[in-house]
């Protein structure tokens, strides 16, 4: 966690899931403050925040949000909190977080459990071109 820049968020997703790889793509597009920066859920870095955080990576195994600043955020929290920092029209999303947490991982869970059957999964991690190579972290 010492490599996080100072001010960023890091992005964990899951490395083999082609729905966690379109929405790296997607965020990496979107981020016009250069606000995140990304890490495979199976990286070091990965590794060693979800044993800081004693995250049970059977429940949550999709995407987390870390910062310095405001520690981790999980499942539909950290997905809506991303998109607070993507600018119009992602940023109103935000809205969602007076729905119930109870309500939004609902529907977070059944996405969640169900990507690899609708989207597929991958062999091995993504390889960032290198342009991209800078937001990544090991």
């Amino acid at each position: 966690m010492n490599n996080l820049p100072k001010h960023k968020h890091l992005i964990l997703f899951d490395g083999v899931c082609n729905l966690c790889n379109s929405t790296v793509q997607y965020v990496i597009k979107q981020d016009k403050k250069d606000v995140f920066r990304f890490a495979a859920l199976q990286s070091d870095i990965g590794k060693s925040i979800i044993e800081k955080y004693n995250i049970d990576t059977v429940k949550t195994d999709s995407i987390l949000l870390y910062s310095e600043e405001n520690g981790l955020k999980v499942k539909s929290t950290a997905a809506l909190y991303i998109a607070k920092h993507l600018g119009f029209p992602n940023n109103i999303l935000v809205v969602f977080l007076i729905v119930p947490t109870f309500i939004r991982n609902g529907v977070y869970n059944y996405i969640a459990k169900n990507r690899y059957r609708w989207y597929g999964k991958k062999e091995s991690c993504m390889i960032p071109t290198p342009e991209l190579k800078g937001k990544f972290l090991g």
